[in-house]
């Protein structure tokens, strides 16, 4: 019997001929990232060695810049900890600031057949580079990065099988929401994705997908690897890789179909991703206060573009705020330079730097008691942005903007014909 990707990197990094579901594998680690909530006073522990501080990644990108003392105390001890160690690798506050996982993919610091580890749960966002990576709790990144390894449960695989493309005005985010919806949680099980669609989707499109199967509970979400990949990679990096496939006959949990051509705009209602989407028109005319365009999922390039679109030469109702806030600087800096972010800014939207910020509810964007926001970021759980009382719907940021200019939610086929 053969391996899935997973399987086969598991097994290199492992130094094993072969691996299969329900083994226990001590693996060893290539890149791991620090995020700014690794060094808050009351958690960080000092660390006096580093396995290969060159495999270290630093990025400051949840309270980015700092809301409050807790914040500055905690970006002190980081910047203290790249001095000590002389990380080069290092993302502050300024231009090379972002949110880790887009940050990761700006730089190529994500390899085919890499293992990849960092604290915050949406680390497996890097799968879309053919890598294995994965959210894991701080004292194994601490592990990881004293030790250089790790270990994992090797879980089974359930491969999606992609066809098709996507109509106007339906994403990535929507055809998550739709396996999300039908499949539910995929919990101590690996995700691959691969299929014919792969050659009309770009980076930015399969990295929402990747990104959103942390809400699936998946172990490690990983895509096959394919020319577009590989020119994304040597674009920004010199260094040789080698891509990983499945073989023919490897074995999976289950594989399944889907069909981009036949979605439709959908939304998770509130307080649950899994299991409770629906077509957008279930929740059309629900009155909100906010709109949230931007995280890990959705603050690429196309994103922002996709939401100027629609807003272009129109205005935001006077009764919502528009929040939108890039993945990285970069993509900041190339909106700018596209005169997306004027757009957006003539119709009422405000448009943040690059952080976490509204998606976590720590600063810009916090929901007050009872308020009611449409979001295209990670979740959509209670308390998630803010009093517990808030409805977060989610959806992608074409449906985010288009309910942004209407001040209900509404279906994103309206503006984009």
């Amino acid at each position: 019997m053969g391996m899935t990707i997973t399987e086969k990197i598991l097994a290199r990094k492992s130094a094993q001929a072969k691996v299969s579901p329900g083994d226990l594998v001590t693996v060893g680690v290539d890149t791991v990232v620090f995020v700014d909530t690794m060094f808050v006073p009351t958690r960080w522990r000092k660390i006096n060695k580093l396995d290969h501080p060159e495999r270290v990644v630093v990025v400051l990108d949840h309270r980015a810049p700092v809301p409050d003392r807790q914040g500055a105390a905690t970006h002190q001890i980081a910047r203290a900890f790249v001095e000590q160690f002389g990380i080069q690798r290092f993302h502050d506050i300024g231009y090379d600031q972002g949110i880790s996982h887009q940050v990761v993919a700006d730089n190529a610091y994500a390899l085919p057949g890499s293992l990849l580890v960092c604290s915050d749960s949406h680390t497996g966002s890097a799968g879309v580079f053919n890598c294995l990576a994965r959210g894991v709790g701080v004292p194994d990144v601490f592990y990881a990065a004293t030790l250089g390894e790790t270990w994992f449960i090797v879980g089974e695989t359930i491969r999606y099988e992609m066809s098709g493309k996507l109509p106007r005005a339906v994403t990535m985010k929507d055809a998550f929401l739709q396996i999300a919806g039908q499949y539910g949680d995929h919990t101590n099980t690996n995700v691959e994705y691969g299929g014919s669609a792969l050659a009309h989707l770009s980076i930015s499109a399969r990295k929402t997908l990747t990104t959103m199967s942390t809400e699936l509970s998946a172990d490690f979400a990983i895509f096959d690897p394919d020319e577009i990949m590989c020119e994304w990679i040597r674009a920004r990096r010199k260094d040789e890789f080698e891509c990983f496939y499945p073989d023919t006959d490897a074995v999976y949990k289950a594989v399944r179909q889907v069909d981009l051509g036949a979605l439709q705009p959908l939304v998770a209602f509130p307080d649950s991703v899994v299991e409770n989407s629906q077509p957008v028109a279930a929740a059309a005319g629900t009155r909100i206060d906010q709109a949230f365009v931007g995280s890990c999922a959705n603050g690429t390039l196309e994103d922002l573009a996709l939401a100027a679109e629609v807003v272009r030469g129109r205005r935001v109702d006077k009764k919502v705020r528009f929040i939108v806030t890039p993945a990285s600087q970069a993509v900041y800096r190339a909106a700018s330079e596209a005169g997306i972010i004027t757009t957006l800014a003539n119709a009422g939207a405000v448009v943040t730097n690059a952080t976490c910020g509204a998606c976590g509810g720590t600063h810009m964007g916090v929901l007050g008691v009872n308020e009611t926001c449409i979001t295209s970021s990670t979740r959509n759980f209670k308390g998630r942005m803010g009093e517990t009382s808030a409805r977060i719907f989610m959806g992608s940021p074409a449906t985010v903007a288009a309910s942004a200019i209407r001040g209900v939610i509404t279906d994103p086929r309206e503006f984009l014909q």
